[in-house]
């Protein structure tokens, strides 16, 4: 019933909570609430919460790269979050997510693994960003690629003592250069928004997640939805994604 309505509203230009179509719910960033972490935020999007911690160890650098540092993401969906979400192993659902937020910080160079290099080819930090979702009310793409890369920008490296980790000692920064602010557009018949509420998400055609750095490079993008989207189209969602990106990076 609560989709039916808001696809009603919205063929009359309106929404189901009574914003504009290109604005976003209240925003809320919390830095640091892991006191444990090397980096960790909290962001609220109106009633959707995600948590994100930054953990940095050591490893052997991939093959392919033997001078950069590792940067892996993951993503854990529990059923308090959602009772879409099922105990176990990460669905097809996290997967995605951990990937649009991997490619969002990994296209965008927001890391200079280089600086992370310690002996090349032996022993490179390895920087884990585990995204937690707490509550599920719609666009964890953006709330959670928002958390993410508030974690890494208050991350430090650890402190080495004979090739060890020290933890709870800390030496500098993450090497972070860039701020990528991933935008989800999402498209109803005609019409555009931005951050779908969850009843909102339900009734959607398709949707588009624009990840954009500081000089508005178009670092990565993520179709998801059952209809194809015109070129015309996304040119359209993309230029709403750079000017709300905008807007949402002077919040970090």
């Amino acid at each position: 019933m609560e989709e039916f309505y808001a696809l009603e509203l919205i063929r009359k230009g309106k929404r189901i909570d009574g914003r504009k179509f290109d604005e976003f719910r209240p925003i809320e960033i919390m830095t640091n609430p892991i006191s444990t972490a090397e980096g960790s935020a909290r962001v609220k999007l109106g009633e959707t919460e995600v948590l994100v911690g930054v953990k940095i160890g050591m490893g052997k650098p991939f093959p392919d790269t033997p001078n950069k540092g590792i940067l892996i993401v993951n993503t854990e969906f529990t059923p308090m979050a959602s009772p879409e979400f099922e105990s176990g192993p990460p669905g097809e659902d996290a997967v995605e997510l951990s990937r649009i937020v991997d490619r969002g910080i990994r296209e965008s160079d927001t890391i200079e693994l280089e600086k992370l290099c310690l002996v090349e080819g032996e022993n490179v930090f390895s920087t884990f960003v585990d995204i937690h979702i707490i509550n599920h009310q719609g666009n964890l793409q953006d709330a959670a690629a928002l958390a993410s890369i508030a974690a890494l920008r208050n991350a430090r490296l650890p402190k080495l003592e004979n090739d060890k980790i020290v933890r709870g000692e800390y030496e500098k920064p993450l090497p972070v250069v860039f701020t990528p602010i991933n935008v989800t557009v999402a498209k109803v018949g005609d019409s555009f928004i931005l951050d779908p509420n969850h009843h909102e998400e339900k009734i959607l055609d398709s949707k588009l997640s624009i990840s954009v750095r500081d000089d508005d490079r178009i670092c990565a993008m993520q179709k998801q939805g059952r209809k194809e989207i015109k070129f015309e189209d996304v040119e359209k969602m993309v230029d709403m994604a750079m000017e709300k990106s905008k807007e949402l990076r002077k919040l970090l």
